[in-house]
């Protein structure tokens, strides 16, 4: 007999499976989780939750039906996680990536590198709305900027990842800002205004220990360090203005509003044009134009697929470039697909909704009603490993709990931005956070503790909540 409601310890079975499991394999495997051992765990997960339904008389139809509706909602974001994978291939294959390098090596001082990363990424991610954008382009140069002077990656790495992030969260272009206005019902500049609220303050406190971290970096040798580095990418690469045209026209259109997809293709294929047309490494004199054409041709195919390999004589510099192509962007889609599996069979067998009716008979007041949504965002980011679901579900569970206790639903809003999407990058099996560390090339443990905009949100958030300070008046 089918039993729509499932028991909490029923419901928290696969959940227990899932946070005892990937602790585990976070232990015995590092940073190499989510080359698949975190994906199987997810998948474990929603077979154990899809059994335990169908046990409970629940037809697999609808389960499945649950599973499909969930993969719907990730074909877009996977789309452009590819893209940019083929991106970061051509942009570095093209020039354009070791010609920001350089021209950021010739042009910052290592005291103020680290505050203008900050600026510059949170400029480009406002003006894009997209975090993953701005990490996976001005992002990787700065990478390289960073590795000549010298500087940790970690906390390069740290500044890139608060940067953009700061503009996913308060530009109106960005899909999780307009998701979370959406869902909660607040118009969208109003939950701009609120979510401000936190987050200005976040980034000025960030800021400021960018530049406390930045004066560290005095002993920088440049003229030992940065030189080389120089050297090589321009023996290595033909530098010139022209680089700029790619990358300044594709956010241009990002920043009309142009959808993020023909973009994104728009900045591969006049990449791939520089680079058939500039790159010594393709266009050869010497050779026929039949034989150009078929390098040419080849070059660029492999750059878009398996990413570009650079030799430079610059070891940190190799490894930092030698990247890219949509199959490095593989292990990701794997694990969005895993998450939604997972999160389908949850939401299909009623457990979601289960644990909304439990937490919602503890959180009776304002303040633990807050707190709640808060952690409820960090725990699905932790444990679906996606932001879009770290946003969706809190939003599902507690809406009508908002409005039952009249609390303004710009509240709601703020709340699952201020941990949905802030929390999402630093997690090393979460979607977000899979895909900085393969992006930037360092691991997500390694810039967490300098992801300063990232772990300053939700605090700030449950700062409001237990103070009442800055928390939007009742619904009218």
């Amino acid at each position: 007999m089918k039993n729509s409601t499932p028991s909490l310890f029923v419901s928290v079975l696969p959940l227990l499976f899932l946070v005892i499991s990937l602790s585990f394999a976070g232990f015995v495997f590092g940073k190499g989780i989510t080359d698949g051992p975190a994906q199987i765990l997810l998948f474990t997960a929603g077979t154990i939750s899809a059994g335990i339904s169908k046990i409970r008389g629940i037809p697999w139809e609808e389960i499945e039906n649950s599973i499909v509706e969930s993969m719907r909602n990730i074909i877009s974001p996977i789309l452009i996680l590819l893209l940019i994978g083929a991106l970061i291939g051509i942009w570095i294959r093209s020039g354009i990536v070791p010609a920001l390098i350089v021209w950021g090596l010739e042009l910052m001082r290592p005291e103020v590198f680290l505050p203008s990363v900050l600026i510059l990424t949170s400029v480009v991610s406002l003006a894009t709305g997209s975090s993953w954008s701005t990490a996976g382009t001005v992002g990787v140069a700065l990478v390289g900027v960073g590795a000549g002077m010298g500087i940790p990656l970690g906390i390069v790495a740290g500044a890139i990842v608060s940067g953009s992030y700061f503009g996913d969260k308060l530009s109106p272009f960005s899909e999780t800002t307009n998701l979370a206005s959406s869902i909660t019902e607040v118009p969208l500049l109003s939950h701009i205004r609120n979510m401000a609220i936190t987050t200005l303050p976040a980034f000025l406190i960030s800021l400021v220990l960018f530049i406390i971290l930045g004066f560290g970096q005095r002993t920088v040798d440049g003229s030992g360090t940065i030189q080389p580095v120089i050297s090589s990418l321009r023996t290595s690469f033909q530098i010139g203005w022209y680089l700029l045209i790619p990358p300044f026209l594709t956010f241009f259109l990002i920043y009309l509003r142009v959808p993020a997809i023909p973009a994104l293709i728009f900045g591969i294929v006049s990449g791939s044009a520089l680079a058939v047309i500039t790159q010594d490494g393709i266009y050869k004199s010497d050779l026929s134009f039949w034989e150009n054409s078929q390098e040419a041709f080849r070059s660029v195919l492999i750059s878009a697929s398996m990413g570009t390999k650079v030799k430079t004589g610059q070891e940190i510099l190799d490894n930092l470039l030698s990247r890219g192509g949509m199959s490095s962007m593989l292990p990701t889609v794997w694990l969005i697909i895993s998450a939604m599996f997972y999160a389908g069979t949850m939401e299909g067998g009623g457990m979601t909704r289960k644990f909304a009716d439990s937490i919602l008979r503890i959180a009776k007041s304002r303040r633990s009603i807050l707190t709640s949504t808060v952690m409820t965002g960090l725990g699905v980011n932790l444990l679906c490993a996606d932001q879009y679901l770290a946003i969706v579900v809190p939003a599902k569970m507690y809406k009508e709990a908002y409005s039952r206790k009249e609390i303004d639903p710009r509240n709601l809003s703020r709340a699952l931005e201020d941990s949905g999407t802030m929390t999402s990058a630093l997690v090393p099996w979460n979607s977000c956070g899979s895909f900085m560390a393969l992006a930037l090339g360092v691991p997500t443990v390694a810039y967490l503790p300098y992801a300063f905009l990232n772990l300053l949100s939700p605090v700030l958030s449950l700062f409001t909540a237990w103070t009442g300070i800055g928390i939007a008046g009742k619904k009218k």
